[in-house]
């Protein structure tokens, strides 16, 4: 057997089994999901962390490029019970880490206990512990990473269904998953994919009826152009955000945002509705979530910690989601969130505006 280690803030070493060599280091976070290992592994939100799987056997139905969200892993390293084959040699090519053969049962439970712990990762023949120690060593906090959003944000600008016959929706990439494109495309919308960076004059340029900030890494805080965007069109263009996009809305817009001790990530978290008393399962991938909503009403809540799920404001036609309406993996109870957003968009062209 190939030996791993890693090397936990909380100062244990663990021995593990390497089945994919490499040295990395990032924040230890878990997700809960039993299926989905392909969207979890390729969602950009989890850029600089390592993720561990709470569920035992990673692997048992392949790898499929059909259910990736993005074009790479993500996560800096990946941990579970069991890896299978399979993905352990696609994480290989994809130069990621992957250790299993030790107890993610405790791993987890120390992370609840403890919050997410900073970690170092050192796999493959020459791997030693001083090497994971070196790794743990050489972390950041993740809101020092002020410059994640350029690691997974599109380059230039690109068009989704230029032909659609629905309204046009600047979606700012600050880490979007793909499936939230594909959602929009769904309902026939125009998606124009800007930049995470994006300036006024590339948001003027594709003229849209609605500006959707996406989920991504990190903290909010660091997305200083997204939140300028917002203060600049709240009131004037429907606002619309999922995720890291509902923490930088309410942020811009007289809220605080705060790190949160471990996060949610899975697919079963329960979220009700305060008007009309419902709850559904939702999918979720954030560590940061709105301490004050500001100028915003919250709308939704989350039933094991209630905080905040949906904000929304009639006057400034806004409307965020925390939780992922478009799963991938997940239950699919919510996707009625992108008809209320293309039904904004819809508004806004069908009524005459002067800007």
């Amino acid at each position: 057997m190939t030996v791993a280690y890693l090397a936990l803030e909380d100062g244990r070493v663990i021995e593990a089994r390497s089945r994919a060599p490499g040295r990395a280091r990032g924040e230890l976070v878990f997700t809960t999901a039993y299926t989905g290992y392909e969207e979890s592994l390729t969602d950009p939100s989890y850029e600089e962390q390592v993720l561990t799987f709470s569920y035992p056997l990673i692997g048992n139905y392949g790898v499929r490029e059909a259910r990736f969200e993005s074009d790479r892993v993500h996560p800096r390293a990946a941990v579970a019970r069991e890896f299978t084959d399979d993905v352990a040699a696609w994480l290989d090519g994809e130069g990621v880490p992957a250790v299993d053969h030790l107890d993610t049962r405790d791993l987890v439970t120390a992370i609840r206990e403890q919050g997410a712990m900073q970690c170092g990762i050192a796999a493959g023949p020459d791997a030693t512990p001083a090497a994971a120690r070196e790794e743990l060593d050489a972390c950041v906090a993740m809101s020092d990473h002020v410059d994640i959003g350029a690691r997974v944000s599109v380059d230039a600008p690109e068009t989704h269904n230029p032909d659609g016959d629905g309204p046009t929706v600047a979606l700012l990439d600050c880490g979007a998953k793909g499936s939230i494109v594909d959602s929009l495309v769904d309902r026939d919308a125009v998606v124009e994919v800007l930049p995470y960076d994006a300036t006024v004059a590339d948001v003027e340029a594709v003229d849209p009826e609605v500006l959707f900030i996406s989920n991504g890494p990190g903290d909010p805080k660091n997305f200083e152009a997204a939140a300028g965007l917002v203060s600049k069109y709240a009131g004037r263009l429907p606002l619309a955000g999922i995720c890291l996009g509902q923490q930088v809305i309410a942020e811009a817009l007289g809220g605080e945002t705060e790190k949160m001790e471990f996060g949610h990530r899975g697919v079963n978290q329960p979220v009700q509705d305060l008007r009309s008393g419902r709850v559904v399962m939702t999918t979720q991938n954030h560590g940061y979530t709105v301490a004050d909503p500001g100028d915003l009403e919250v709308t939704q809540v989350n039933v094991n910690d209630d905080t905040p799920e949906g904000l929304e404001s009639d006057d400034l036609n806004v409307i965020t989601r925390q939780y992922h309406p478009e799963a991938n993996p997940g239950p699919h109870d919510t996707l009625s969130f992108f008809h209320d957003v293309v039904a904004l968009a819809a508004e806004r062209r069908a009524v005459p505006h002067a800007d």
